[in-house]
């Protein structure tokens, strides 16, 4: 059975940029599995300012966002999709062509391309040709509109090709109806501004709707617990495995981090539960929870807001013992940081350095070098042994790496966009 998800929706025409950006991130720390965003502006200078906050947004959030825009032309879902979308929403209504649904399924596959139509598009007497249309297109996902439910519309629904997700302005007493109907995927809805998913996402667990909830796979009962009753809990980045600090838990204090999402510990001098960042914002919204051998001790990976440390330091540990110097060979640590002396060299050139001299040449040299590193692995991996191939690569990556600065990305715009590509 699908797990079926809550996808808030928001509507970024004539919206601030920054209001925009800030309920996308709510929403992601509250519970949602995606988001839709959309303008559907026929204006060009309205679209490329659009596709400019919609890369910023899929840079300050974690899951997977669908971007709604006006399609003319193939340029157009290029666009959308080169923000780090996961996918682009095409609405019918307002298509131009056709022929470029089928045109941009082929080019970047089906589960790229959604199509949203009002729910009339797909009623028999009207609809027998588009939904023929759409099936020979290898349509897989629509989005319906103006839905209210009724055993037409679950009819109306299973005509649809592949999966449907619902789009509407929601009261919670509609949620479970819409979402038990087979072909349904998902809700898209801006019901849930200021409130939380994941409790909704909870009561539909309980309906026996098949949702995205953190659940435990042990009870607590079979966690070995200091003399406190107490179970210690190492808290790193989910993204970097970053140590960020030390805690501990009781059994009340673990149910409510996984019923609400964030982290919650309880506080041995206070004798009593903390949220943490309650006081000053910088919360921690769980991604996963581990447990060791011994079941003595928690791993959890979470989503650290400002600083870990109430010192305004990013981890608690940052006071040095003793030391042996060593090399990272930690791939994301060593790209990341050899990214890091480039960028800075951009920034800062500096006389007799290769990378300044790059930049100074400009974008056309920087090219040409990719270029003749590119050849040089084609050479090196038609040779016997990997030595000189590890050699090229490291050059082919290092000059990769100046093509990005130059252009204005970074790794976590390629990691954002092999992520989706999974």
């Amino acid at each position: 059975m699908s797990i079926k998800k809550i996808i808030p929706y928001i509507n970024a025409e004539n919206e601030l940029p920054d209001k925009v950006v800030r309920l996308a991130k709510d929403y992601s720390y509250n519970g949602a599995d995606g988001l839709f965003v959309y303008n559907y502006s026929k204006d060009e200078k309205s679209r490329e300012e659009f596709i400019s906050l919609m890369k910023a947004l899929i840079k300050e959030t974690d899951i997977p966002v669908i971007v709604g825009t006006y399609v003319k032309r193939m340029e157009d879902v290029k666009k959308a999709l080169y923000t780090g979308a996961s996918s682009i929403m095409i609405k019918y209504a307002i298509l131009e062509e056709l022929s470029l649904l089928e045109e941009a399924v082929k080019r970047f596959g089906p589960d790229k391309i959604i199509v949203e139509l009002d729910i009339a598009e797909c009623r028999e007497e009207e609809g027998s040709n588009l939904i023929d249309t759409l099936t020979e297109f290898n349509i897989k996902t629509v989005m319906l509109k103006h839905v209210v439910y009724s055993q037409q519309l679950v009819d109306n629904i299973n005509r649809a090709p592949g999966n449907v997700i619902i789009r509407d302005s929601l009261v919670r007493n509609d949620l479970s109806s819409l979402l038990a109907i087979d072909k349904v995927v998902g809700i898209t809805t801006n019901f849930f501004e200021n409130k939380s998913i994941t409790q909704a996402k909870i009561a539909l667990k309980a309906e026996g709707i098949n949702v995205n909830v953190f659940e435990s796979s042990l009870p607590f009962s079979e966690f070995k617990l200091n003399s406190e009753g107490l179970i210690p809990v190492i808290v790193v980045d989910y993204r970097t495995d970053k140590v960020l600090m030390l805690a501990y838990m009781n059994e009340e204090a673990y149910n409510k981090t996984i019923t609400s999402g964030r982290m919650t510990y309880y506080s041995r001098s206070r004798q009593s539960l903390w949220v943490k960042g309650e006081t000053s914002g910088n919360y921690q919204y769980l991604k996963e929870l581990l447990i060791d051998c011994d079941k003595d001790t928690i791993l959890a990976k979470v989503l650290q807001l400002g600083p870990a440390c109430h010192t305004g330091n990013e981890s608690c540990f940052y006071t040095g013992l003793v030391k042996k110097e060593y090399k990272s060979t930690e791939p994301n640590a060593v790209l990341k940081d050899v990214y890091r002396v480039i960028a800075d060299r951009k920034a800062n050139p500096k006389e007799g350095s290769y990378t300044s001299y790059l930049f100074d040449k400009g974008i056309d040299k920087i090219l040409k070098k990719c270029g003749e590193e590119a050849i040089e692995i084609t050479i090196a991996a038609k040779n016997p042994g990997t030595e000189e191939l590890r050699y090229e690569i490291a050059d082919y990556l290092y000059h990769l790496m100046v093509l990005m600065v130059e252009c204005g990305l970074d790794w976590d715009d390629i990691i954002t966009e092999l992520a989706n590509r999974r």
